[in-house]
């Protein structure tokens, strides 16, 4: 009885990290939660209407949040973003180079890596600078939070091609702990708030101790990971750029089921119920049984695909480097809506109530919504 006990507690744990800072007006970080899971409860209208677009000076590969009523995006022209609802500058910060990490929104802070390999902590309200905090390779995966071993404050953690995770106090910025790996890491750590999980381009899937920074354990996959994983239920999943997308288990480090064959995988995956979507550079959405791996369906679209999709109640939005916005069918796989931007959309759609924003990279954030 006291181990089902303990097992209950933590899986309510699990369930309220995974969830939090997540709601109908708030789209935290590019996956929409720590797990990177890409899934949300708003149910998505079948039809929207373009409501504005918000013009950068160069390519946007971010991925926007949103938050307090505002937007917050980053764009290769060197300038982090604060848009309003209605597509107006609030304000905008220089990090003097390329912002292709999506940004994270924690505690009225707006945490965002660059190119240049620094962490910036800027005020959400204002934009003015916290701190920031220096790697020694560029960071194009969102930062993640996780807490403290006490409880008490938060850190953040995050990727870097100096080959490194590094982990720095959120309030101040001062290094916690780094923990290295054998080559660049592209995506964002996943987490459960104590292990982050991510792939590098070593060929391994790495688990870390979120507390001490010490490796858990790692899985050979043998080739790039450029994306990120996302976790649900003690299972990992994620693809490679072989074309190989895999579901392994925590607890026993072992592969469940693996699917090869399709072209490499450059975004992340979204889980929810018995379904794990993702594209694919062959220009595939593919949809997997969670279970068993078995391919529920795939859609095709006319470019690659390194957009990450997001499950919305019963549909699935993302984009695509054909340049447009597509709503599925969940189920079926079938085209409900799109449309098109006409330049490539690398980044994940952030989704809250009849709102969904992206960038493209035609440099424009769009906004869409029911006019």
């Amino acid at each position: 009885m006291k181990k089902q006990i303990i097992i209950i507690i933590t899986l309510l744990q699990f369930i309220a990290y995974s969830s939090i800072a997540q709601s109908n007006t708030c789209w935290s970080s590019f996956r929409g939660n720590q797990s990177l899971q890409g899934k949300t409860s708003v149910q998505v209208p079948s039809s929207l209407k373009l409501l504005w677009t918000f013009k950068t000076a160069d390519l946007i590969k971010s991925s926007p949040v949103i938050c307090g009523n505002n937007i917050y995006i980053g764009s290769n022209d060197g300038n982090v973003y604060s848009v309003s609802m209605k597509g107006e500058l609030n304000w905008k910060f220089k990090a003097g180079t390329s912002i292709e990490a999506p940004p994270l929104f924690l505690d009225n802070t707006i945490y965002v890596g660059s190119l240049e390999g620094t962490i910036f902590a800027l005020e959400a309200s204002s934009g003015v600078l916290k701190w920031k905090y220096t790697t020694d390779g560029q960071i194009s995966g969102s930062s993640a939070w996780v807490l403290s071993p006490n409880k008490k404050s938060k850190r953040i953690i995050a990727g870097s091609y100096d080959y490194y995770l590094h982990c720095v106090n959120a309030k101040t910025g001062k290094p916690v702990w780094k923990y290295e790996a054998d080559n660049y890491i592209n995506g964002a750590p996943a987490t459960d708030g104590k292990v982050a999980v991510f792939g590098g381009c070593d060929g391994f899937l790495h688990m870390v101790d979120v507390n001490t920074g010490l490796a858990k354990d790692k899985i050979n996959i043998g080739t790039y990971i450029a994306s990120s994983a996302a976790l649900e239920g003690g299972k990992v999943y994620f693809g490679n750029y072989d074309g190989g997308f895999y579901c392994a288990n925590m607890q026993t480090k072992e592969i469940v089921w693996k699917y090869a064959g399709t072209g490499p995988f450059l975004g992340s995956p979204a889980v929810a119920g018995n379904k794990v979507i993702i594209g694919s550079q062959d220009r595939n959405v593919y949809c997997f049984d969670k279970t068993s791996g078995k391919i529920l369906w795939k859609f095709k679209t006319l470019g690659k695909i390194e957009s990450s999709p997001v499950i919305a109640g019963s549909k699935v939005i993302i984009g695509s480097d054909d340049g447009q916005l597509y709503i599925l069918n969940l189920n079926t796989g079938k085209k409900i809506w799109s449309y098109e931007i006409g330049s490539p959309i690398a980044g994940t759609p952030a989704i809250i109530k009849n709102m969904i924003v992206v960038g493209a990279g035609d440099g424009k954030v769009y906004a869409f919504g029911i006019k």
